[in-house]
């Protein structure tokens, strides 16, 4: 009974906290369904009493399931959305920092990219302490600061497991969590983080250490909330109820790899977790590392990310059976992006974004003109119909089912 009245009254500061954002909501027919009476704007009549007001009250209609509530953003187009069922708003389109901050890019087009997408109306950028040992997110911190913009109006994310090559540098350790974390934020020259992903999960840490070392970091202002990243669902699940047992605080969402040939994880599992506790999705690799790109015809181009020293694993992906097999299929999508108006990348990204209990999709990108083609993908969203959905798991085959 104490977490349904907890449950209860966290929806409602939820509700409220979405109608200042969002304002009026459309009403069925598609136009302004305008205030209900009582609640919002001006009360109706004299200054009525106060039992009046309450018996004004109309509940909302619940959204279907599955839908996150979304808004969009002015000037911008982009789209927002909550962060599972927590009151964090994230642009549905994030920008993640492993290609745009790395060794391979310089630090002036990691700031025009930076730049393009902050304009844009992207307000949640990814990084971890290993990319580019520690890199990018020194280079992240530098331009956050250059730039001067409000540290309200972005989301910052980060990811511990790997910071190190000694045995206590690594892991999810209390110690790594918490050391790991400070690093990063020394790095970062921030005085804390929005969302700290736990990467991958740790047999040599129990969960109750993780869980706690995790919300320590959040009752001392390191971190304003705490993820998954790359876990099974039997694993947050775990998390969730260890967090419940002992009055702490549970994960929000899980940051998992989904593109047209990985579903499986994204469609099948984590929807079930995003109903059941409320752990939301935050996708990466929408193109399969570039895979997902008319550019592969049956070869590797030059130049291209296969191509540079360290992704040879990317390059013999490629160039294996399976990867022969989906850049054909990549080329089956072609007629259905013409057909749209836009680019297999384009649709690839729009085609994650329906996905149910997804948050955002972290892009990786190496320029601002890639960026801004890929934040094309929002008007493709639109013009994804159900039967244009079906029409694509046709060509793809790989459909993952309900094993119940």
């Amino acid at each position: 009974m104490q977490v349904s009245i907890a449950c209860t009254e966290q929806n409602l500061r939820s509700r409220n906290s979405e109608d200042r954002l969002c304002g009026p909501r459309p009403g069925p027919g598609g136009g302004n369904g305008g205030p209900v009476s009582g609640v919002h704007g001006n009360p109706p009549g004299g200054g009525g009493s106060a039992p009046k007001a309450r018996t004004a009250m109309v509940p909302r209609p619940p959204a279907p399931p599955g839908v996150l509530r979304e808004s969009t953003g002015r000037g911008t187009g982009m789209k927002y959305r909550n962060l599972g069922k927590s009151g964090l708003r994230v642009s549905c389109l994030g920008l993640g920092t492993w290609v745009t901050f790395g060794s391979q890019i310089s630090d002036e087009t990691a700031e025009d990219v930076l730049t393009v997408a902050y304009e844009h109306g992207i307000n949640l950028f990814d990084t971890t302490e290993v990319y580019a040992a520690g890199k990018a997110e020194r280079t992240l911190g530098n331009i956050l600061k250059s730039k001067g913009w409000r540290r309200s109006s972005y989301v910052i994310t980060t990811k511990i497991f790997g910071g190190g090559q000694a045995e206590t540098e690594r892991g999810l350790s209390r110690k790594h969590i918490i050391e790991g974390l400070r690093e990063s934020l020394e790095r970062l020259q921030l005085g804390y983080v929005d969302i700290v992903f736990a990467n991958r999960s740790d047999p040599n840490s129990p969960m109750e250490e993780i869980v706690r070392a995790m919300t320590y970091v959040i009752n001392q202002g390191l971190a304003l909330y705490w993820g998954t990243s790359r876990w099974g669902a039997a694993e947050i699940m775990e998390a969730y109820s260890v967090a419940r047992q002992f009055n702490l605080i549970p994960p929000v969402c899980e940051q998992a790899e989904h593109h047209l040939f990985q579903r499986e994880k994204v469609e099948m599992q984590l929807p079930e977790l995003y109903h059941k506790i409320g752990v939301g999705s935050v996708t990466w690799s929408p193109l399969a590392c570039g895979l997902i790109h008319s550019k592969y015809d049956g070869r590797v181009p030059d130049p291209c990310r296969a191509t540079i020293k360290g992704y040879q694993w990317l390059k013999d992906k490629v160039q294996s059976e399976d990867g022969k097999k989906q850049q054909a299929k990549v080329m089956d999508l072609l007629p259905i992006a013409h057909q749209l108006g836009c680019t297999v990348a384009q649709l690839a990204i729009a085609w994650c974004l329906r996905s149910e209990g997804v948050s955002s999709v972290l892009l990786g990108v190496s320029s601002a003109e890639q960026l801004i083609e890929h934040l094309g993908a929002l008007q493709v969203l639109s013009q994804l119909t159900p039967q244009t959905v079906v029409e694509i798991d046709g060509l793809l085959g790989n459909k993952p089912h309900s094993k119940k």
